[in-house]
């Protein structure tokens, strides 16, 4: 055999050896987590629940492909690919003639040949969100406070953020919750007087963290308290 049919023979088999190992890392197991498990309450028709969706496994540079499907929903995806240490979201809104319905949400893992789905469900009442004015009000001090003091968060001004309300049948502490592109920000307020009248935010960092990472306080909103740290809750709400 000469060197060039030599040179050919050990190319085809290391293509060979290549395809092989990329075959196996494509079709290497995993399994999906989501959460929240359960919602704390019920939902409404527009809200947008947030599933955080991560990947268990040994060891792979081949993503997971996240996907979701829903009957009386709509769906959307933030960050469809994920590896190990990262974040994606199935985004689920409640259709308009949801309400009165349990909703059930398949969300799905996929890398190659090998799929592993989760089943969520949540129910629907009637209701609309008439806290959104007021939550925008509470939190502008707390962005004016963080692009201060926390210029590390890149949390200005300028950022955008999208907002929905949640725990619709929750009175004496309303919640909202707002996105921007890389932070989710859940605000809670007090429906009292002063001092009792406290509003809190905690932040998380959505492309690799399942639960929050900080969190501030203003202790009486009539009397301009500053916001100030406090301790982080454990999970995340919804």
């Amino acid at each position: 055999m000469n060197i060039k049919a030599k040179v050919v023979g050990l190319l085809i088999i290391a293509l060979l050896l290549l395809y092989g190992c990329d075959a196996q890392q494509n079709d290497s197991p995993f399994t999906i987590s989501v959460l929240p498990q359960e919602l704390k309450g019920f939902s409404i028709p527009g809200q947008s629940i947030h599933y955080l969706v991560t990947v268990e496994e040994e060891s792979s540079k081949t993503p997971v492909t996240i996907s979701a499907s829903s009957s009386d929903a709509a769906i959307s995806v933030f960050k469809e690919q994920v590896n190990k240490g990262q974040v994606a979201e199935v985004v689920v809104v409640p259709k308009d003639d949801s309400a009165g319905k349990t909703v059930e949400v398949i969300i799905q893992g996929e890398r190659g040949s090998v799929i592993d789905s989760k089943t969520m469900t949540f129910e629907v009442i009637e209701g609309t969100d008439d806290r959104k004015e007021r939550a925008e009000e509470l939190l502008q001090p707390f962005i004016t406070y963080l692009a201060d003091s926390y210029p590390d968060f890149n949390i200005t001004e300028d950022t955008e953020w999208s907002g929905t309300m949640v725990s619709p049948q929750w009175l004496v502490v309303s919640h909202y919750l707002f996105f921007s592109e890389e932070w989710e920000l859940h605000l809670e307020w007090h429906i009292m007087v002063a001092p009792d009248d406290w509003v809190r935010i905690d932040l998380r960092h959505r492309p690799d963290e399942i639960k929050p990472s900080a969190a501030f306080e203003i202790s009486s909103v009539s009397i301009n308290a500053e916001p100030i740290p406090v301790e982080v809750p454990a999970e995340i709400w919804r």
